[in-house]
């Protein structure tokens, strides 16, 4: 599978890149949420088989595997997975993906700057919404993860944490494709996302849910809905104490259509696996990494994605 971290912008993906700066994004947000919460049978039914055969979603992976009897399309879309469909991987320091997709860029962090597309980085401050959480990832490791239409869109936990805060910052709704990575600077840092922070075994974790255009709402399990309404006002939340602990595996949130989870982890504690690179296919459960002992060298992964 080709490293798409390494290709340039194509003519068409500059075209495309220009259009997501013209498009309303939250006009065609709000219609995504509206015509995907009808009930009516003979407007939902069409949508999601229409949607099944477009983007081949594996229905027989659902818990629920009649399509019709849903209420309405978000819910098909948010559905749950059979017992079972995902197993967790390895043990307890083993880093277990968050959620079926692609890696979109996958490394260590330099200079407080995590890698985006070819030639296209931005600040761990911008992407937390402050620098004041982000000294402890420099040096450490990130993993980007793009969901796309046809995957299963709940987002699981890592590794296991207890939640120390929130932050819900806005922003805009780009695209969060392939493609518009390699042409809109500082996407990542630029749309709508969720920035929740974890203590957890391999140290301070943070697992952003970035949303994008046509993505209706992300929600957490401590919380629910978070957005929308779209456009809120920063809004930091904190957990002393109380806050929710998770396990390993557990879910922790979704998304109403499709977007973006980031991983951030800290410097030299976690060490990705060697057979991964931007454009491989992850699945939720699948082992991507390992804890590494606090007093552990240099991270040994991913300086050919985070350099380019």
């Amino acid at each position: 599978m080709r490293d798409e971290s390494n290709i340039s912008a194509s003519a068409g993906d500059k075209v495309r890149g220009i259009v997501q700066h013209l498009l309303p994004h939250r006009l065609l947000t709000w219609l995504m949420y509206r015509l995907t919460r009808v009930r009516f049978a003979l407007w939902k039914n069409p949508q999601i088989r229409w949607f099944i055969g477009r983007y081949g979603v594996d229905v027989a992976e659902a818990a629920n595997p009649d399509p019709t009897s849903y209420a309405h399309f978000n819910a098909f879309f948010t559905r749950e997975l059979r017992a079972g469909c995902r197993p967790l991987e390895g043990d307890d320091e083993t880093i277990a993906c968050p959620a079926d997709g692609r890696l979109s860029a996958i490394g260590t962090i330099r200079s407080g700057m995590v890698f985006q597309a070819k030639g296209r980085d931005y600040s761990v401050g911008s992407l937390l919404g402050g620098d004041d959480a982000a000294g402890v990832f420099d040096g450490g490791a990130f993993a980007t993860i793009y969901l796309s239409p046809r995957d299963y869109h709940r987002v699981h936990m890592p590794i296991e944490g207890r939640l120390r805060e929130t932050r819900y910052i806005p922003g805009r709704l780009f695209s969060v494709s392939f493609s518009t990575a390699r042409t809109v600077d500082r996407l990542f840092a630029r749309n709508e996302r969720l920035v929740c922070l974890f203590d957890t075994p391999a140290g301070p974790m943070a697992l952003i849910l970035v949303g994008a255009m046509l993505v209706a709402g992300m929600e957490t399990v401590w919380s629910g809905p978070v957005t929308p309404p779209h456009g809120q006002p920063l809004r930091t939340e904190h957990f002393t104490g109380s806050g929710a602990e998770l396990r390993r595996g557990q879910e922790m949130g979704r998304f109403n259509t499709g977007s973006t989870v980031i991983l951030l982890f800290p410097g030299n504690r976690v060490r990705w696996a060697d057979d991964l690179h931007a454009g491989s296919s992850v699945r939720m459960g699948q082992g991507i990494g390992r804890v590494r002992a606090a007093d552990a060298g240099a991270i040994e992964r991913g300086e050919s994605a985070a350099e380019g």
